[in-house]
């Protein structure tokens, strides 16, 4: 077992900047704290704060709307770094039994709008790229979008909302779509740049278990649908080659599965493909996905800005089978008297580590 290493000494409560300034009297309130992100978009902060004190407004501090109101600018924040960014969209209050009463806060980040906005519409000879630049626009938000892929003939959204409608289109073509304040963000995976942290175990690491499962693991997949102009089938096989440039010198599930069992083909049977183009991105997408879940890790670490969804962590201590690289997926962040703050993760990668 490694030796565990001194960490150095930093403020481990955070900061809480209600509409762009720092509230001293919310920070020193706050009892615990969850800041959930994961790949699908979306983040979300639950807080509770002490709520008693004070001689006006029976006794609580916080009922009066003043300070705490929906729509408020919320920012969660670690030594001057914003861990969340986002705006209030639900209060509520506990009063126990033998304790002093509370009040919560649940803030959503900029993609609430998208998630709240219903439609039925189609986009024809549009792209995915062109899709995410009108729903930006249509919200307000600045697009950040760098994808490049197949022009669909028709693209319905049919009593969808917003955000459901592009989740469904970007995972057709494995990309990822989130929010940075204003500014929507849309990426391949394996391109978003969320930049690379090393942890260790009984260092930064706190503790981390880790599983390689082949039970959804595919030796290859079939996307397959039909061109109604051209009269034919539209196929795609993907295979390994489609993960091979993310597997860094390991073996993948796919090569695991067919030295352990064998063969093991799938058919991906509700994208229905339109055109070969459109057969080859459902087909390479879905296979990237479930070869990345073939080893798939949970940890708990020192919360740092670094440590969020995107971000290529290099973990060591782990021996030859499983340390190495992998990719966040989740993160929770959370806070409470009795651990503190700490980040709670969830990470994969397509390969173990050869024998």
């Amino acid at each position: 077992m490694p030796t565990s290493t001194s960490l150095p000494v930093k403020g481990s409560r955070p900061a809480i900047v209600i509409d762009g300034r720092r509230n001293d009297t919310l920070t020193s309130a706050l009892l615990d704290l969850e800041i959930a992100d994961s790949t699908d978009g979306l983040a979300h902060c639950d807080m509770t704060f002490g709520n008693w004190g004070g001689t006006e407004h029976g006794g609580f501090q916080f009922f009066d709307r003043q300070l705490l109101d929906f729509g408020k600018a919320l920012t969660v924040s670690l030594e001057g770094d914003a861990l969340f960014d986002g705006r209030i969209s639900a209060i509520t209050a506990t009063y126990p039994d033998g304790g002093p009463p509370q009040i919560g806060v649940c803030g959503e980040d900029r993609l609430q709008d998208l998630r709240m906005t219903r439609r039925t519409r189609s986009f024809p000879n549009a792209s995915l790229a062109d899709v995410l630049q009108q729903v930006a626009g249509d919200h307000g938000l600045q697009p950040q979008v760098d994808v490049t892929g197949a022009t669909y003939r028709l693209l319905a959204q049919v009593n969808q909302s917003d955000l459901a409608f592009i989740r469904d289109l970007a995972r057709r073509e494995d990309v990822q779509v989130w929010v940075d304040g204003k500014r929507l963000n849309a990426v391949k995976r394996a391109s978003r740049n969320g930049g690379t942290l090393q942890l260790s175990w009984a260092g930064q690491l706190r503790e981390f278990n880790v599983s390689a499962d082949l039970a959804h693991q595919r030796t290859k997949l079939v996307g397959s649908g039909w061109s109604v102009p051209d009269k034919q089938t539209t196929k795609h096989e993907a295979d390994e080659a489609a993960i091979r440039s993310e597997l860094n010198g390991g073996t993948s599930g796919a090569a695991t599965l067919q030295r352990a069992f064998g063969a093991r083909v799938d058919t991906l049977a509700h994208g229905l493909p339109a055109a070969d183009a459109e057969a080859r991105a459902l087909a390479e997408a879905s296979f990237r996905y479930l070869a990345r879940r073939f080893v798939v890790g949970h940890g708990v670490a020192e919360t740092q800005v670094d440590l969020r969804v995107g971000a290529k962590l290099k973990i060591t201590g782990l021996g030859p089978m499983f340390e190495g690289e992998y990719v966040v997926t989740d993160t929770h962040i959370r806070f409470d008297a009795a651990q503190g703050l700490r980040t709670e993760f969830t990470c994969d990668r397509p390969a173990i580590g050869s024998r």
